[in-house]
């Protein structure tokens, strides 16, 4: 349980706020790739944090993150012209780089041009695994990019995309690090789907006990299983990267591949956030072209309208049936993304902490929370978060049956037992 400050404190994300200037220390996912693919494409909207931006493409294929206003008069640069390596104001001209320089002032006569002394605000930007990143905190702080194996791997072994979730950040990022909401919301009622494999195993064996060691990133954690005395423990790692990252294992799902999962979930402004879903293999074998160059989610129920919003969504209550939550799946709706969504956002664009119950298995959020009112007290003291490095770049979250009497930190850790790791 928060208290109602806490609460406040750790949601709020807009300028000037406690948390916001926590997020603004780490490189944010601004949106993807593709949705500005060649040079001088048309700009696109973005919002983060509260600030309503705009990205373009330049003519040298450079990205650019501009505060949306126009600095003459405030029109909207979304309207403006990208050409000639820079975005044209189509109120007066005014043209602009993609690091906010003003290039060209057209309406004034030569010696009442100021355009040197003009900047609209502009982020650093870098891109990677198929994501613009954005920067929006103090340059001389900015930490490495944000490298996570999943950029590293060849473009035909990950697949990204984003959804748009209808509720505040937070929510998202805890429903993603309670491990054991799996072993019921994302439950089938029938079939192989609760007897086969690892995932299975979430079915059968629902409750466990959490482990979490902090690290210089966030944490690892893992949930354990019991099964039975001859099967061991089912042992599913995770990690927590500061401040909105989880990278989760599935090494048994999908078409027998070994993959990882994970997902971003960052806040647009206090009451909606976009989450960026991703997924790479470590295989020989490619990710089939139709599923990795898809430009919607190819899960089940990830269909969506526009805007990246799901077409299962709070307006239509996620299109839940009775009939097969009563015979097919433990919720009735399709897809365990969209359950994920729907639990999260049925608490309100802001839940209200003061009224929960914490019990052992939500040891990670409460871990989480924690590190996060760590990370206001840093970095209001002007010292770095966790996080804000490094430290992150070649994690694995791994899945496995162990005998009881083995140590999982010891079989599961990728930097100690790297042929271990996804064997």
């Amino acid at each position: 349980m928060l208290t109602q400050a806490e609460n406040e404190l750790i949601t709020r994300t807009g300028p000037g706020t406690p948390m916001g200037e926590v997020l603004r220390r780490y490189w944010m996912p601004a949106f993807l790739s593709w949705e500005i693919e060649e040079p001088d494409s048309p700009p696109i909207n973005v919002k983060l944090l509260g600030e309503n931006l705009v990205a373009f493409r330049d003519t040298q294929g450079r990205v650019g993150l501009l505060a949306e206003a126009c600095p003459h008069r405030c029109a909207s640069l979304w309207l403006g012209r990208n050409e000639e390596s820079g975005l044209r104001c189509v109120f007066h001209g005014w043209k602009f780089d993609v690091d906010g320089n003003c290039l060209e002032m057209p309406n004034e006569v030569p010696e009442n041009d100021f355009h040197e002394r003009i900047h609209a605000r502009a982020y650093p930007t870098v891109e990677l695994g198929d994501i613009v990143w954005a920067y929006m905190g103090p340059r001389e702080q900015m930490p490495p990019p944000p490298m996570f194996e999943f950029t590293q791997v060849p473009e035909t072994h990950r697949q990204v995309n984003k959804t748009l979730e209808e509720c505040n950040w937070l929510q998202g990022l805890e429903g993603g690090i309670d491990s054991i909401h799996s072993s019921f919301l994302h439950r089938s009622m029938t079939g192989q789907a609760n007897t086969g494999g690892l995932a299975g195993l979430r079915a059968r064996a629902v409750a466990a006990k959490l482990e979490v060691d902090p690290t210089d990133y966030g944490f690892l954690y893992a949930s354990i299983r019991p099964i039975n005395e001859d099967e061991g423990d089912y042992i599913r790692t995770y990690h927590y990267v500061m401040p909105f990252t989880q990278i989760r294992a599935a090494q048994n799902e999908g078409r027998g591949e070994k993959r990882i999962h994970g997902h971003f979930w960052v806040p647009m402004d206090d009451e909606n956030h976009m989450v960026f879903n991703w997924f790479y293999t470590l295989g020989d074998a490619p990710i089939p072209e139709e599923d990795r160059l898809s430009r919607q989610p190819t899960y089940v129920g990830g269909e969506q309208i526009e805007g990246f919003r799901k077409m299962r969504n709070k307006d239509n209550r996620w299109m839940i049936d009775r009939e097969k939550q009563r015979t097919v799946s433990f919720t009735g709706i399709e897809g365990i993304n969209t359950q994920d969504h729907a639990a999260q956002e049925s608490m309100g664009p802001i839940a209200d902490r003061t009224q929960e119950h914490l019990g052992s298995t939500d040891r990670a959020v409460m871990v989480a929370r924690r590190m996060l009112m760590d990370a206001i007290k840093t970095v209001a003291e002007g010292g770095t978060p966790v996080g804000a490095n490094d430290a992150y770049y070649h994690i694995r979250a791994i899945e496995r049956v162990l005998p009881g009497e083995i140590d999982w930190r010891e079989r599961l850790h990728p930097e100690i037992y790297p042929e271990l790791a996804l064997a």
